[in-house]
């Protein structure tokens, strides 16, 4: 297994969204803008364009498996992070072939929900993402819909209920080592949005103003940050922090990219190209 000084290996378990708003091809983006070397396996193409997600076509399960087994035996990973997986022999694949082999850190995005807040995953799926792949992460990144959803419950709309959501999601994540809950507060109404992030001691408030800014890929943007910056940083707060820092300056500058007809992406590379 060949091992690089400096710059961490970090690999995304994601599907392809031709537009590269969400997905591997903007972990891509998020990853090189960190300071990461990015890797990828393939679990779906969608068809889909900035405005809907129009269909779902999973690798088969051999495929999927083969990627992860290659990738796994040869690159020695510093961090992985896994994105939309649409079928429950998908979650069983990534979570058998991660557990035998789990990188130092894992972060988990739980994507079930569209940018529209539709599910785009049934409820066999969002069972085995629970049951599987969640006592694996280091970082679990739901938003206020997909912890609702993981939770079996209504989704939170107070920080006193994320609070709560959040102490429930880190009882989830049993693996032994540091874990901890990112829930995104974006989706409240007030007129702030905190986040929260919880180690089944420490909860802790990330505050910050609303952004009133139309766009797709935060979450995908928030999650790769994470992978990215985990290895490079002393802690998952500082992580956490610098993570959410990212995504505030890349969703800042969405403007200037046109991009489709639907809400723009972010713009992942926005601390580079001036």
């Amino acid at each position: 297994m060949h091992t690089a000084a400096g710059i961490p290996n970090v690999l995304s378990i994601s599907s392809v969204d031709p537009t590269g708003a969400s997905g591997l091809l903007a972990d891509m983006k998020s990853l090189s803008a960190l300071g990461a070397y990015g890797c990828g396996v393939v679990v779906a193409v969608l068809v889909q364009d900035t405005q809907a997600v129009r269909e779902v076509h999973p690798v088969l399960p051999p495929v999927l498996r083969g990627q992860l087994d290659a990738l796994l035996a040869d690159v020695a990973l510093a961090a992985a992070k896994t994105g939309l997986l649409p079928a429950v022999t998908t979650i069983t694949e990534v979570a058998d072939a991660l557990a035998a082999r789990l990188p130092p850190q894992l972060v988990v995005d739980p994507v079930l929900l569209d940018r529209r807040g539709q599910a785009v995953l049934d409820k066999p799926v969002v069972a085995a993402l629970r049951e599987a792949l969640l006592p694996l992460a280091t970082v679990l990144t739901p938003n206020l819909p997909e912890a609702g959803l993981l939770l079996g419950r209504r989704a939170p709309d107070s920080v006193r209920e994320m609070q709560q959501a959040a102490e429930a999601l880190r009882e989830a994540m049993t693996h032994a080592g540091s874990r901890w809950v990112y829930l995104k507060g974006g989706r409240l109404t007030a007129a702030d949005s905190p986040d929260l992030l919880f180690d089944g001691d420490k909860m802790i408030e990330l505050p910050a103003p609303r952004l009133r800014v139309q766009a797709q890929g935060a979450g995908c943007a928030l999650s790769a940050a994470l992978a990215a910056l985990l290895p490079q940083c002393a802690d998952v707060p500082t992580a956490a922090r610098r993570a959410r820092q990212y995504v505030a300056g890349a969703l800042a500058q969405t403007a200037q990219l046109n991009v489709g007809q639907g809400p723009a992406p972010l713009h992942h590379l926005h601390a580079l190209w001036r």
